[in-house]
């Protein structure tokens, strides 16, 4: 394929301030390729002076193999990269400038989280109210709010700043161990180039070409590192689709490049991946967000089958929907790797596994794990297993000393050579001997009290209170509560969804107990299935970015899964427009075919009646084949809903009161209103001496 007008325009824009808008499909990584290749064989510019800069590690092997083959032999180099490898690289060199070893550590989220339970114990905080994951976003928002000074205070050799709470304690350990973690490496390159000239001189001089993939997705930290290596040429070029930004929520700020002042402006809105109808659909959607640059995408290809929307009475149907398509289309010559299937959230895999297992299509959870095989599910799984039977070695081994309950590897080593020696299964064996030394400790008689306890009501306990109650009782549940993120939690509540799905289909028999749902989701849980070759892929929208399919499944389309309630409540208008980014992501997966699907019933958070999506309703019905039937009433419950959520965040759009009306606060008392701010939607009100703002839905007027 040649280079198109726009493409070829944004390839020989060298010099300045240049701003490549590219939308989905338009092929921004051929022209960032391109352009390397023209600055090296038509400008002359050694590679050595440029600097490629992606967002992963894949997106850079991709564009170092397709510059290679445009360039001469040893003309790539390890300057195409991800900014934090680039960091690495600069540290590397100039990190001994603060009296940092060459060979610092670089630790990753897993041994923060180690760092943060360390620190948290020296402090004794408590991990039942404050959890690791949320100690670590107190770190980072330490960092991002005046990186020089906590690199100066704590994290430089030799300081002694005395350290009065945890997060500085962790910032200590950091440094015992020269350590420093992703955000560390911005930081203090950032801290280098604005402290010794030196080090300035030499990095602004040598990158005379500075060029950015994915720029939507940087953060302001991640900008300025820019802008100081590109102060002395001037030549930076970024490229980017602000519709496309799905990572705001850890610190991406599209609306940097949305402003970015450029000496060249170009857009590339030449789709070749999708068709008509498919483009047409994620115009009108990411046409309802307002920070953005104005776009249209269109393309020359011809429609070759219109946009399916499917309404499903339950999850359960939903999931049969889209195996049996699948199955129908593979029939017709289709194949498996033709087909992906994409959700908001990875909790929702469950049942579209089952459903294409029943119909026997081989899946693949692209970038995750399937479902019975996360590490949350087994460990529960595995609890059922030994309060069914004795004889799940695997099962005990997982779960003994989970969560800890000192049953080490030594302890377990002496178990299994004494039930190797007895031919007994490794519970019997403990329940038989839990008197001798090697096992006569508190906690783990504690243990087999709570199997055994859990044995006497099993039979005729529906599994799913037997679960929880296993995991109230085993220390599970507050395990995933303090140092688990909140998609663990999610996994959890629809396990415990399936397993109420199973009681209500079993209710009649009498078979609701662990034993029966155990022997129903041994075929989900075989790990004897074959994991190569042409399979379906399954993913979260996160995941699927970058990727193309002729075919795209986009489930779960529930007002308050999808957009997610809780992204909205949390960022506000934020929220509700990377939700819709997503939307706009995953439809542009798709080049031939998509299918929209949601389901009625009740949600699992809240219990709420489900509706369907927003995101629907924004697409014109011209543009859609709507099957199953869904009654008006429930695009009506749609939109009630955004209506309630909304007022619920930016209070009723009826009425702004004045400065000077008397309002009440439940907390606050009587106060009075002093101005009101339309972009927060909130107001200013005085109490006494001090002013508050608050939003309206906390206010009464008097």
């Amino acid at each position: 394929m040649r280079l198109n007008d726009h493409q070829r325009e944004a390839v020989e824009a060298t010099e300045g301030r240049v701003r490549v808008v590219a939308g989905a499909g338009s092929g921004k990584t051929r022209v960032l390729a391109h352009r390397f290749a023209y600055l090296v064989n038509e400008i002359g510019i050694s590679p050595s002076n440029i600097l490629c800069l992606t967002f992963t590690n894949k997106a850079a092997q991709e564009m170092k193999h397709r510059i290679a083959k445009m360039v001469d032999s040893g003309s790539v180099n390890d300057f195409i990269c991800t900014i934090h490898s680039f960091c690495v690289k600069f540290l590397r060199r100039e990190i001994y400038r603060i009296g940092y070893p060459k060979n610092f550590l670089i630790i990753d989220e897993e041994d923060a989280k180690g760092l943060a339970k360390q620190a948290m114990q020296d402090f004794g905080i408590d991990r039942k109210r404050t959890t690791a994951e949320r100690f670590l976003k107190g770190i980072a928002e330490l960092k991002g709010y005046e990186p020089d000074l906590y690199i100066t205070n704590f994290l430089m050799p030799g300081s002694d700043t005395e350290v009065r709470d945890a997060k500085e304690r962790y910032l200590k350990l950091q440094l015992k161990q020269y350590a420093l973690d992703y955000d560390d490496l911005i930081y203090f390159t950032i801290h280098i180039l604005t402290h010794y000239p030196e080090a300035y001189d030499y990095w602004t001089d040598k990158l005379n070409y500075i060029m950015v993939d994915e720029v939507q997705d940087l953060s302001g930290d991640d900008w300025k590192l820019l802008h100081l290596l590109a102060q002395r040429h001037g030549n930076l070029f970024v490229v980017g689709d602000p519709d496309q930004a799905i990572y705001e929520w850890r610190g991406g700020n599209p609306r940097i490049f949305v402003d970015f002042k450029a000496r060249t402006d170009i857009i590339l809105n030449r789709n070749y991946r999708s068709t008509p109808d498919i483009l047409d659909a994620a115009n009108s959607i990411i046409s309802n967000n307002q920070n953005r640059v104005p776009k249209e995408l269109f393309t020359s290809r011809l429609n070759e089958r219109k946009i399916t929307y499917h309404h499903c009475k339950s999850e359960k149907e939903e999931a049969a929907f889209v195996a049996s398509t699948i199955a129908k289309e593979i029939k017709d010559g289709a194949k498996y790797h033709h087909f992906a299937v994409v959700y908001r959230s990875s909790f929702l895999s469950r049942n579209i596994e089952q459903a294409l297992l029943k119909e026997q299509i081989p899946y693949t959870v692209w970038g995750g794990v399937r479902f019975f095989e996360r590490r949350e599910i087994k460990d529960i799984i595995s609890y059922l297993k030994i309060t069914v039977s004795d004889n799940d070695d695997l099962a005990f081994s997982r779960i003994a000393n989970v969560p800890s309950r000192k049953f080490g590897a030594v302890t377990l080593g002496k178990l299994r050579d004494r039930a190797e020696a007895e031919g007994l299964p490794l519970y019997t064996t403990l329940r038989k001997h839990i008197d001798d030394k090697d096992f006569n400790r508190p906690s783990i008689r504690r243990f087999v009290e709570l199997i055994e306890r859990a044995r006497t009501f099993s039979a005729e306990t529906p599994v799913s209170e037997l679960t929880d109650w296993l995991m109230k009782n085993s220390g599970l549940a507050d395990m995933y509560r303090t140092d688990e993120t909140e998609e663990r939690l999610e996994n959890i509540a629809e396990l415990i969804n399936s397993m109420k799905e199973f009681e209500l289909t079993r209710f009649d028999e009498d078979e609701t107990d662990a034993g029966h749902y155990l022997q129903e989701i041994a075929l989900y849980t075989n790990p004897d299935f074959e994991k190569d070759g042409s399979n379906v892929r399954l993913m979260t929208i996160h995941q699927s970015k970058g990727l193309e399919f002729p075919c795209v499944f986009i489930i779960g389309l529930t007002e308050g899964v999808f957009p997610n309630h809780r992204s909205i409540r949390e960022r506000r208008k934020d929220g509700e427009e990377e939700e819709r980014r997503l939307m706009y992501v995953a439809v542009t997966r798709a080049c031939d075919m998509l299918y929209l699907s949601e389901s009625e019933g009740y949600l699992n958070d809240t219990g709420a009646l489900k509706y369907p999506s927003r995101f629907i309703g924004e697409i014109d019905t011209s543009l859609l084949d709507i099957e199953g039937n869904p009654d008006p009433k429930l695009l009506e419950g749609t939109r009630s809903m955004v209506k309630v959520l909304n007022d619920e965040i930016f209070g009723a759009k009826d009425e702004v009161w004045q400065s000077g009306t008397v309002v009440s606060h439940k907390v606050f008392g009587e106060g009075i209103i002093k101005s009101y701010d339309p972009a927060a939607k909130s107001y200013r009100v005085k109490f006494g001496d001090i002013i508050r703002n608050l939003l309206p839905r906390v206010l009464n007027k008097l």
